[in-house]
């Protein structure tokens, strides 16, 4: 039998360690585990020709429509994949609102949303949900369920425009969710699309980890307000050196965009217009680290929903096992005891055996 393996920066062999990235759960909350985290994180991006890390050209032009900040030299590409520059100018190979790289699909409600518990469209029986799925993002998680969209070659689609997709709605359509990849690399086309389809009465709502420009942000949770939706937020990790050992880099935006939806959460507390989710990855995201997001959100308002989500094996983490009941049972405990009044553990189906 295949033993455990042994942290890159500490030594010792953990059960609950996966080889990518190459460092246990502890080290991984250090600088020196962030050195070979990001190796791992150079080696996943050349997998698919995309960049080891946002540019930082001293005479590049910046790209801010997410929190990598990229600023990138001639016939350079961004993090994303999706910017670069030609002739000194910023050029948007996709995610304007004349092309977006995506695929769609309507998914029969209920579904299995992130929020489905507490939001509208769980009682919408016969309607559908427009699932709007970009083929970009702005992270680099090492655990990616749907990291398929990588191998996807920008250049080579051909796209479509926010008015063609939202002419894809229908009188049964009830929502759309912008997910993916992650609509922020995309937002443009994804916010130009959503106003059409709220004007049609169309719920917006959105799946992210919120790396978005908050200017972008900000116009994404007002339509959700106004339309009777919600903004998901996919939080990875609290600890910024855990956050980044796993998605590629840090989580201040995010945690910044949070607080800025958050605020508005009393708007119209029903349904929730904020909704939070972290992944439980064995080891790494353990009870203490789902006690430390959640008092993050409690310390804003301790009524938003926050779903706790089982792990699948999959991508470059394959060999980590299935989040345990016992582990889900023991994050949502600390949820709860950190303060939090709606928590729920999601697709139970997912959980396996104790480690």
């Amino acid at each position: 039998m295949k033993g455990s393996p042994t942290c890159a920066v500490c030594g010792q062999a953990h059960p609950l360690m996966a080889e990518i990235p190459g460092v246990c759960p502890d080290c991984a909350r250090t600088q020196a585990g962030l050195t070979q985290a990001r190796a791992a994180h150079r080696n996943s991006r050349r997998l698919f020709g995309l960049p080891e890390a946002p540019p930082r050209r001293a005479e590049g032009v910046r790209c801010s429509l997410c929190a990598c900040e990229c600023v990138i030299g001639e016939g350079e590409r961004g993090f994303c994949g999706l910017r670069t520059v030609e002739g000194g100018r910023l050029r948007h190979i996709a995610g304007t609102p004349r092309r977006g790289i995506l695929h769609w699909y309507r998914d029969p409600l209920p579904t299995n949303c992130v929020a489905d518990w507490v939001c509208a469209g769980s009682a919408q029986i016969g309607r559908h949900n427009l699932a709007v799925f970009y083929q970009s993002c702005t992270l680099d998680c090492l655990y990616c369920q749907n990291w398929h969209f990588r191998q996807v070659e920008a250049r080579s689609q051909a796209g479509m425009s926010a008015e063609e997709l939202a002419r894809q709605a229908n009188p049964a359509t009830f929502c759309v969710c912008y997910f993916g990849g992650d609509p922020a690399s995309q937002m443009p086309h994804a916010l130009a699309s959503a106003r059409l389809l709220a004007e049609r009465g169309v719920v917006i709502c959105w799946e992210t980890a919120g790396t978005s420009n908050p200017r972008l942000l900000s116009r994404a949770v007002q339509l959700s307000l106004e339309s009777g939706g919600c903004i998901k937020f996919d939080l990875k990790a609290y600890t910024e050196a855990l956050h980044i050992a796993l998605t590629g880099w840090s989580n201040r935006q995010t945690l910044s965009n949070f607080a800025l939806a958050a605020r508005r959460f009393g708007e119209r507390p029903s349904p929730p217009p904020v909704v939070a989710s972290t992944l439980l990855v064995p080891g790494y995201v353990d009870a203490d680290e789902v006690g430390r997001i959640a008092r993050f959100i409690a310390r804003l308002n301790p009524d938003i929903p926050y779903a706790l989500l089982g792990f699948a094996p999959s991508y470059l983490m394959p060999d980590l096992p299935p989040t345990s009941v016992s582990h889900a049972e023991a994050a949502r405990q600390a949820a709860l005891e950190a303060g939090l009044r709606n928590v729920r553990i999601g697709n139970r189906h997912l959980l396996g055996r104790d480690y």
